[in-house]
């Protein structure tokens, strides 16, 4: 490649950065706030409920229930005894936990998704990266649940020291989802990379 080919190259190599960073940042508002604002559509009594979408299109309590109902079987088979509602699940000799929305992982799940969606790569890798990624959020939160149930019931002196678990989930979870995305990127840019040197050296065809 001459100079002029490498400065194209490189001016191509900012403009698809720039436009990635933009639609990082116009998708996670969206989702993020969406999120937020369809939490007051379904919630009793917040500023935007309504009670229709609440009754036919609750996906909040729907991720609420997948959270809480397999929490629940975990529990049970460490031997507690545990009963649960639409957002609590209380642990006979036990802790009592309370689903709410900072539960339920929606924030990591937005930055998850505008991440893989504005990134260039082709749409059945990005698709399958976040159908993975959202589903190892899903299985460390119940993890996370059904652990607290467990330690605290186990330890129940011990249940100040547990008063920081959203923060280490946080972070569990971030570091699982940046691992996966630089494994994701890396091979998708190998990928992308590989097939295009395979297109340039290709013979012409007569």
């Amino acid at each position: 490649m001459n100079e002029i080919q490498i400065k194209q190259a490189k001016k191509r190599a900012d403009i698809k950065a720039i436009k990635f960073i933009i639609a990082l940042f116009i998708l996670y508002i969206l989702f993020s706030q969406g999120n937020l604002f369809m939490n007051s559509v379904m919630t009793p009594g917040a500023r935007f409920y309504n009670a229709v979408l609440a009754e036919h299109f609750n996906y909040i309590q729907g991720l609420k229930t997948a959270l809480i109902v397999p929490s629940v079987w975990i529990i049970k088979a460490f031997g507690f005894y545990a009963i649960y509602n639409e957002s609590d699940v209380m642990v006979v000799a036990g802790p009592y936990l309370r689903i709410n929305y900072s539960c339920l992982g929606l924030g990591v799940m937005s930055f998850l998704a505008a991440f893989v969606l504005a990134f260039p790569a082709p749409w059945k890798s990005t698709f399958k990266m976040l159908a993975i990624g959202i589903l190892t959020i899903y299985v460390l939160n119940v993890c996370r649940i059904a652990g607290l149930g467990v330690l605290l019931g186990f330890f129940e002196s011990q249940r100040q020291n547990f008063t920081y678990h959203h923060e280490v989930f946080n972070i569990v979870v971030y570091i699982c989802i940046f691992v996966m995305l630089y494994i994701w990127i890396k091979r998708t840019t190998k990928g992308i990379g590989k097939g295009k040197t395979e297109d340039t050296i290709q013979p012409k065809q007569d």
